[in-house]
């Protein structure tokens, strides 16, 4: 199936000249917003995201559209990826279909992990001097009563509840429930 994604980020904003530029590739479904693309949280995306199946092609104006950051970029497109779902943008010209589209997204990824690697090992070294100068207090520990983590996670094994809503209810987040979850030794 043949999807397009337009947003504009605001409802004065006309999704006009970006509905005309995709109406070339006879889209059969349309995922219109007027939402900011600051992060991933916007209705339609995700309604998108999961209406998707495996040879779909999901076709957008341009990149900045589908996603404001290269981090959101990427996720978005391995989420595709996983599912055999291809992206085409029209004014990157670029198709994840093909070997040239597969090189550019590879190498977009490619630069985004060098980054991120940067990143990591400049916050261990300041980390290591932060703790040499006696300065580093590190990741302050969420204490967590035991009847009240019992109670959710009966509920999370009678599959009443989903990981996410766990974690909504112990108001911490979902890699802080994974971890405890690790150190309970229930996963």
């Amino acid at each position: 199936m043949k999807v397009a994604y337009v947003r504009v980020s605001t409802v004065e904003q006309n999704e006009a000249r970006q509905v005309e530029a995709l109406e070339k590739h006879d889209i059969e479904k349309w995922y219109i917003e007027k939402v900011s693309g600051k992060d991933t949280n916007r209705p339609k995306l995700k309604e998108m995201l999961e209406f998707v199946r495996e040879g779909d092609t999901i076709y957008i104006h341009d990149f900045s559209r589908l996603a404001r950051s290269t981090k959101d970029l990427l996720e978005i497109v391995e989420q595709l990826g996983a599912k055999k779902v291809n992206l085409v943008s029209n004014k990157e010209n670029l198709d994840s279909s093909t070997p040239t589209g597969k090189l550019m997204l590879t190498m977009i990824a490619a630069i985004n992990e060098f980054e991120r690697q940067n990143l990591l090992e400049r916050q261990a070294e300041g980390i290591a001097i932060a703790k040499k100068e006696g300065r580093f207090k590190g990741g302050q520990v969420k204490r967590i009563d035991e009847d009240r983590f019992n109670a959710a996670y009966e509920q999370y094994q009678m599959r009443k509840i989903n990981k996410k809503e766990m974690a909504e209810l112990l108001e911490i987040s979902r890699p802080t429930l994974d971890k405890l979850l690790k150190d309970k030794g229930l996963i």
